[in-house]
C-alpha cells in the first residue's frame, strides 16, 4: 500500500493516524517533492476508477490561474488535465491510497481509507 500525501494536509495526518492505529504497511510518497509522471497518474486515475478532473483541487491558487474550472472535461482534454496534474502537483487530490489489490481510493474520509484497509 502506498498513500500520497502533502505533510501540511489534515486529511492525509489523519489518514496515516488511522493506517498506524489499524497496524497497516505502507509506504508514504511525498508527492509535492516526488512528483508523479504523467504515466503514474494515468494508472492512478485508472486504479481510482476516475477522470483526472475527477481529483483535480480546482480552488488552489495555481488551478484558478490556469483557468482549470473552464478546461472541457472531455476525452479530447484527458491529456491536457493529466500534464497539468503532472506540472502542479499541488492541484492532485490527497491524500490517495494505492490498495494491494491493484486499486485506489482518495482517503479524505475516514470510510475511505477503511474501504482502501479493507482491500489488503
Amino acid at each position: 500500500m502506498e498513500i500520497w500525501i502533502n505533510p501540511a494536509c489534515s486529511k492525509c495526518r489523519g489518514a496515516l493516524a488511522l493506517l498506524d492505529a489499524e497496524g497497516a504497511g505502507y509506504t508514504v510518497r511525498r508527492y509535492l517533492e516526488d512528483v508523479p509522471s504523467a504515466g503514474e497518474i494515468r494508472e492512478v486515475l485508472g486504479r481510482l476508477g476516475l477522470e483526472p478532473w475527477d481529483i483535480a483541487r480546482t480552488g488552489e491558487a495555481e488551478a484558478k490561474e490556469l483557468g482549470l474550472a473552464e478546461w472541457p472535461r472531455d476525452a479530447e482534454h484527458r491529456d491536457r488535465w493529466i500534464g497539468a496534474l503532472a506540472a502542479h502537483p499541488k492541484l492532485i487530490q490527497r491524500p490517495i491510497i494505492t490498495a494491494e489489490d491493484g486499486t485506489a481510493v482518495v482517503g479524505r474520509s475516514e470510510e475511505a481509507v477503511r474501504d482502501a484497509l479493507s482491500r489488503r
